[in-house]
């Protein structure tokens, strides 16, 4: 993909063999019967219409195989939250940490073409004139493009839609100073707006949930704040305090209701993971769930997970990175529950936002609560989002711990427990054991949203999580460690190789999935 063609050409591209791309494009392609440029004007159409590519691709709703190469064969692996069953390239691939180039250029394309094309789009017809849609482009801008820095590290951020034949990344201190600064924008520029009474015009164009609420945009905006904050905590402690403070102490704070949290909600499309695991079976329990949540005896399993067909009334999960000689091995363990079945996909919860401040309470940070009220609150959020009961009781247990993994059809792939916390807070645990009952919980709360715990996983090591049996990664991805990023992508080192370049200098270690990011320190998290 060569991206400096995207901004001004997108149409031009698909129609070059038939017309050429010329400076007088506008004249040549303009209907002068039909609808004039001041007539799509109205009603803002002309800016509304770039904002559903981007709520539609943050996670890809449609076509699933898409979402499987963007996400569901990458970070909801990787995460521990789901395994497959299916042995993709001979049982060489993504989950025995053999990553397959072909497969990453979708996550990257995606987000060029339908993210910061479109952002970059509203900028240029909104900035300086309907600053309500600046700002909004550029929260849902950075929702979507820092988890493609999370995915690769450097990336192209602020060169983007600039013609230039070499499109030089950024480095992701870079990238997130930048968004950091963006959300600055927006939370001004929207909390201004509701301070003055201003009606929304976002309502019908809001895929969100929110209806176009400005006040509820800044909320997520705050929050999209807080967790970005505390993924650069250990490379960059004094931004991280300052930038999760700031977002906390804003006069609307960040999420503390269930109402608050962020979806895209979809009139046509059902969560892509339904299809892949309901209709395609490709995707299933993993044996990580099984440990923690039937260890836990955690009441969201039913709603997380079907039980399975193979073995009925049980749930069963599959190890990621074992040997998969064919589908039917362990198509029929358990697949994903109704949860997924919903044409709602939540990126964002408010037991997140909890979670996020009591891990802040615990460094110190003024987070407007203690750390083990705000965990309890996490726990209590996540349970009422799910309409499950029993919260008070599931806090208080310090009995309960992960279970054994055992696999019914072939021991070879049996565990011990490798997550070794129980669910009630302990004050004098150390805080590196603190940290990890939250992180867990976190975890679990944040099913399926795999991208986001591949991110906090690394970050922090938690949950802890089976090792792979079969790694084909050649000695450049720890088994122990597991995957750390993915590759840059082909087109760009042949269609922008000095682009290319410049970001494998800023990775700082080989284009390979185990160089750490960034903010993926070795440093110790307390």
């Amino acid at each position: 993909m060569e991206l400096n063609k995207i901004i001004k050409t997108a149409i031009c591209v698909s129609l070059l063999t038939v017309v050429g791309c010329t400076d007088n494009f506008d004249d040549i392609n303009t209907n002068k019967n039909g609808i004039t440029p001041v007539d799509f004007e109205q009603d803002f159409n002309h800016i509304k219409g770039g904002f559903s590519p981007m709520f539609n691709n943050i996670q890809i709703l449609n076509p699933p195989d898409l979402y499987q190469l963007q996400q569901g064969l990458n970070g909801d692996v990787w995460s521990g939250y789901m395994a497959s069953p299916t042995p993709f390239a001979g049982g060489i691939n993504n989950t025995t940490y053999s990553l397959v180039d072909n497969w990453n250029g979708v996550c990257w394309e995606t987000a060029y073409k339908t993210i910061m094309y479109n952002a970059n789009d509203i900028a240029n017809k909104s900035k300086g004139k309907y600053d309500q849609f600046y700002a909004l482009s550029l929260i849902l801008k950075v929702e979507g493009m820092h988890r493609l820095t999370d995915i690769f590290g450097p990336i192209i951020y602020s060169k983007f839609g600039t013609l230039d034949t070499t499109i030089a990344y950024d480095s992701q201190e870079e990238v997130y100073t930048q968004m950091f600064n963006e959300l600055d924008i927006a939370v001004t520029e929207l909390t201004k707006r509701v301070d003055a009474g201003d009606v929304s015009v976002f309502a019908s164009t809001d895929e969100s949930g929110y209806k176009g609420d400005y006040k509820a945009w800044v909320k997520f905006a705050n929050t999209l704040r807080l967790r970005l904050a505390m993924r650069v905590v250990k490379i960059s402690p004094a931004v991280a305090k300052l930038q999760a403070e700031k977002a906390v102490a804003h006069k609307f704070g960040v999420f503390t209701t269930n109402a608050d949290l962020f979806k895209v909600v979809s009139a046509v499309y059902t969560n892509p993971i339904a299809t892949i695991s309901g209709g395609w079976l490709d995707i299933r329990m993993s044996a990580d769930m099984e440990s923690i949540l039937k260890g836990y005896d955690d009441p969201r399993m039913p709603v997380y997970f079907d039980t399975s067909t193979q073995f009925p009334g049980q749930y069963k999960g599959i190890r990621t990175g074992i040997a998969i000689a064919a589908k039917a091995d362990h198509q029929d363990f358990s697949g994903v529950g109704s949860v997924i079945r919903s044409k709602e996909v939540v990126l964002m919860t408010t037991a997140e936002a909890y979670f996020l401040r009591a891990e802040g309470a615990l460094r110190g940070w003024n987070m407007g609560g203690d750390a083990e009220a705000l965990y309890k609150l996490g726990i209590q959020a996540s349970f009422d989002q799910r309409g499950v009961s029993g919260a008070s009781a599931y806090y208080a247990d310090n009995v309960k711990k992960a279970i054994d993994y055992v696999d019914p059809n072939f021991p070879e792939n049996n565990s011990p427990a490798v997550n070794n916390v129980t669910v009630a807070w302990d004050a004098a645990a150390t805080n590196e054991v603190k940290l990890q009952k939250i992180i867990t919980q976190k975890w679990i709360a944040g099913f399926p949203e795999g991208q986001e715990a591949w991110s906090e996983y690394r970050r922090t090591g938690y949950p802890k999580l089976f090792p792979v049996i079969k790694n084909y990664s050649g000695g450049t991805i720890s088994s122990t460690l597991g995957v750390r990023r993915i590759n840059f992508v082909q087109a760009e080192k042949t269609g922008n190789k000095g682009g290319y370049e410049t970001g494998l200098a800023k990775l700082g270690g080989p284009d390979n999935g185990g160089t750490r990011l960034w903010w993926d320190t070795t440093a110790p998290n307390f």
